[in-house]
């Protein structure tokens, strides 16, 4: 278990609607530093927080953070990348690589640069990614790929960590009510009651949160037959 209190968190993608509560239950929880990072970090009225300019998209970036950051004991992989369809095939070019390099190989990026650091503090350390739903269910094109891309990362990270000491946590949910879902009418979870179990379960030692209804059903549907989880392909057979 990884405790909050006197923690230095860094979260990616802070200025928005998940990441303006993660600070704030951070530093509520007792850190005592949290570096909020944006492509165009905002200001923050609180002393602890230190804002930096991240895009987790680019190498040299990440390096830059990783110079000014170096006391990191929780990193939060919360910045996340979608496209303006569903449609694989209709994705533009642009919106493919945005995905991949901005929720799949950002976060394992700032995770390779920041585990050598984790592991030396020998515990109560942490990394916490941040999925979807979607990462069990291919409706959203690339950015479904990218997030069953993130959660197999995931997976290696809590295994290479796990000796070390440094907790690994991956979150899966439906729909939080941010600006980046609103284009949804399906049932969202508060950001503020999402970020609550997050850390609850991340100070309870958890390794992964599925934290609405919507992604234990579609984790559920992992064993079941293709056709179940994707009734069109019988309906086209």
């Amino acid at each position: 278990m990884t405790s909050l209190d006197g923690a230095v968190v860094l979260i990616t993608g802070a200025n928005g609607g998940i990441g303006t509560e993660l600070v704030a239950q951070a530093l509520a929880r007792g850190a005592s530093k949290v570096y909020a990072t944006a492509r165009t970090p905002r200001s923050w009225s609180d002393e602890r927080v230190v804002p930096l300019a991240l895009d987790v998209a680019d190498g040299a970036s990440v390096e830059s953070v990783l110079r000014a950051a170096p006391d990191v004991t929780v990193l939060i992989n919360n910045a996340g990348a979608s496209a303006s369809t569903g449609s694989i095939l209709a994705q533009s070019d642009e919106e493919i690589r945005s995905n991949v390099e901005t929720n799949l190989v950002g976060p394992l990026a700032l995770a390779r640069a920041y585990a050598p650091t984790l592991a030396a503090h020998g515990g109560n350390t942490a990394i916490v990614n941040i999925h979807s739903a979607l990462s069990w269910y291919a409706i959203a094109g690339i950015y479904s790929a990218t997030k069953a891309g993130l959660w197999s990362v995931t997976n290696s990270l809590r295994l290479e960590l796990q000796p070390a000491g440094v907790q690994v946590l991956g979150v899966h949910v439906g729909y939080v009510d941010t600006a980046m879902a609103a284009h949804s009418a399906e049932p969202k979870l508060d950001p503020a009651d999402f970020v609550a179990m997050v850390f609850d379960t991340l100070e309870a030692g958890g390794i992964e949160l599925l934290a609405d209804d919507t992604s234990r059903r579609v984790k559920a549907g992992l064993s079941a037959p293709l056709e179940a989880v994707y009734p069109q392909l019988a309906a086209g057979a």
